[in-house]
Formats: C-alpha cells, sequence, structure tokens
C-alpha cells in the first residue's frame, strides 16, 4: 500500500486531477466539501460491489458500475455508454482492501457450498460454476489490478481521464495510486 496517495486538503490531490470531476469527487469524499446541484453525470466511477464501501457524493453527480474487483472488462458497453450517450470524460476506476475477488480459490469451498445450502444448486453445477468463472473475476493484489485496469481503460478510451483510486474500508477514504 506505499503507492496510495494520502488526500487530506486540496493540495494533495495530484495537479492533473484539480479542477475536474476526479478532484471534485476527492474533495466531496475525503474532505467533504459542500454539494452543489447537479443535473447531469460528470463522472463514470467504476467500483466494487462490496457491501462495506459508500461514496459521499451529490446526487446525480455520477454513473456508477459495480462489479467484482472494480473489473469492468465486463461491462464495457455500459462504460460506452457513460461516455457515448452520458457525455462522461473522466472515469474513477476505485479498487479497495480486503477484497473478496483476490485469491478467489481460497473460497472455493465456501461458494460451491453456498450455492448447494443458499441457492439449492446441485453440487456439481456449483463447482463447474466457480471453475468456468473464477478465473475471469480473480484479480490478484487489489492495487496492481486497477493499475492494470486504467492502463487497459486509458488504451480503449484515449480522449477519457482516467484515475485510479483504492478505498480503504478501515477509515472509508479514498487514495490515489501513485502510477510510476
Amino acid at each position: 500500500m506505499n503507492k496510495l496517495i494520502t488526500i487530506s486538503s486540496v493540495e494533495d490531490i495530484l495537479t492533473e486531477y484539480v479542477g475536474t470531476p476526479i478532484g471534485k469527487l476527492l474533495e466531496y469524499h475525503n474532505l467533504d466539501f459542500p454539494f452543489p446541484k447537479y443535473d447531469n453525470a460528470q463522472l463514470l466511477v467504476g467500483m466494487c460491489m462490496d457491501n462495506r464501501k459508500h461514496l459521499h457524493i451529490p446526487d446525480n453527480f455520477s454513473y456508477i458500475i459495480r462489479a467484482g474487483g472494480a473489473n469492468l472488462r465486463y461491462s464495457e458497453f455500459k462504460v460506452s455508454y457513460a461516455i457515448a450517450v452520458g457525455q462522461v470524460r473522466h472515469i474513477a476506476l476505485i479498487g479497495h482492501n480486503n477484497c473478496g475477488m483476490v485469491n478467489l480459490h481460497a473460497r472455493k469451498d465456501l461458494f460451491i457450498k453456498g450455492l448447494v445450502n443458499s441457492a439449492g444448486w446441485d453440487r456439481e453445477w456449483a463447482e463447474e460454476h466457480f471453475m468456468h468463472f473464477a478465473p475471469m473475476y480473480e484479480i490478484g493484489n487489489e492495487v496492481d489490478f486497477i493499475l492494470s485496469e486504467a492502463k487497459r481503460l486509458r488504451l480503449r478510451y484515449p480522449k477519457i481521464q482516467i484515475a485510479p483510486l483504492m478505498y480503504l474500508v478501515e477509515d472509508n477514504k479514498l487514495y490515489l495510486i501513485k502510477e510510476k
């Protein structure tokens, strides 16, 4: 986690994000800036589906796509829609620590047992389901994945500003990730 930049004041926000919706996100969430009224989304946030995370942002400020591990590979049509139709020009890609999409194989038995007991699945179906999808959704290290996903999205959408961020569940704060 030594790649994280703490945002405790406006001066901590990297120059490239000052005055942008990404900078505003950091001001609202971390610095408790007052909320203006928004009629249209300014930003697309890609973040994990984890229930421990909640953003402190104004109504109508952002589109939000929640996907395990903040993995937007299988949500690209939604990303494209927010850009093409919603006219957003900025993406905040937010990972978090202690993510369940890290080391999925350690939860294989729990996953299978949960589908059998809670959803009524046959054990063999549950195991096949896990084995088919786990490799697609495993993210490895949270910080490294967010950096690689930001790089992938920048190649896909070269005119869009994309910021890699981390959310620490211990303090509910956003941190910029150093990229160099």
